[in-house]
């Protein structure tokens, strides 16, 4: 199918960086049988993806500004657009030799997202998405699921690591999905999860604690999919607050509820 110019330089970019993700993700499943361990091979895989994705935006349009995971703000000239990108997101999938990882790039302008892709090269999937032009997954368009009941719902979220954010918080919202929704799923990789709603796989999705690259290009995936995506509080503020919410029109309503609940419970018992 035809995409537009600035698409295509984000699909050229994504591809060039998943060639190389793909190549060093295989020599990951050969030093995980080795006594130091891939972490530093796969640190570097990071930055080097992250330098490979902004060479190949950088040329085509060199006046834009870049934020990135790895090398952090960069001022263009150009203070209308912006790059958001995550060169490797799922780097402990990655790290493990799990092959649920991706390349995330979006496209800010005027502070809105004009533009997304997440590519994972384990699979060559590639979700794109722009404004008003709706979502597709290797060119073949894609639509948030349709399901309406909670008992039927597949949900994916996030989990907090001990001694970072709430624990208590997240242990009622947990509880709160698995008494309501069928199944509960964390893969470890935020972009892939707003694609995977996106693609009507899940039906719902909540993370705290994220950061603007983790959900840039996945938020455009999903509302050009047909589907809601908000902060946790329902507003629109995600990229500043750090915490997201998405599904079709009813799961993302009833999710907020379970949330806001769970967060009303916490509050309740806390010292």
């Amino acid at each position: 199918m035809l995409h537009s110019a600035v698409l295509n330089v984000m699909i050229k970019a994504a591809l060039r960086a998943g060639r190389h993700l793909k190549r060093d993700f295989g020599e990951v499943e050969q030093l995980q049988v080795s006594l130091k361990g891939p972490r530093n091979f796969v640190t570097a895989a990071d930055h080097r993806a992250e330098e490979i994705v902004r060479e190949e935006l950088a040329k085509a349009r060199p006046d834009y500004g870049f934020l990135g995971e790895e090398g952090g703000t960069r001022t263009g000239s150009d203070k209308t657009h912006r790059w958001i990108v995550d060169p490797l997101d799922g780097t402990t999938n990655f790290l493990h030799g799990i092959p649920h990882f991706a390349v995330a790039i979006a496209l800010e302008r005027n502070g809105a997202v004009v533009a997304g892709l997440v590519y994972n090269p384990a699979n060559d999937e590639m979700f794109v998405a722009e404004r008003g032009k709706g979502a597709f997954l290797n060119d073949q368009r894609i639509r948030v699921a349709g399901r309406q009941r909670l008992a039927d719902a597949v949900v994916a979220c996030g989990l907090p690591h001990y001694g970072r954010g709430d624990l208590a918080l997240a242990r009622k919202e947990i509880a709160a999905a698995q008494q309501n929704f069928a199944g509960l799923r964390r893969l470890g990789a935020a972009t892939l999860d707003l694609a995977w709603i996106a693609a009507g796989r899940f039906d719902a999705y909540w993370e705290r604690d994220l950061s603007a690259w983790d959900m840039a290009a996945g938020s455009l995936l999903v509302r050009e999919a047909g589907g809601f995506v908000s902060d946790l509080d329902g507003g629109d503020a995600f990229l500043a607050k750090g915490h997201v919410a998405a599904g079709n029109e009813t799961m993302h309503r009833e999710l907020l509820k379970l949330l806001k609940q769970a967060g009303k419970e916490t509050e309740a018992v806390a010292p």
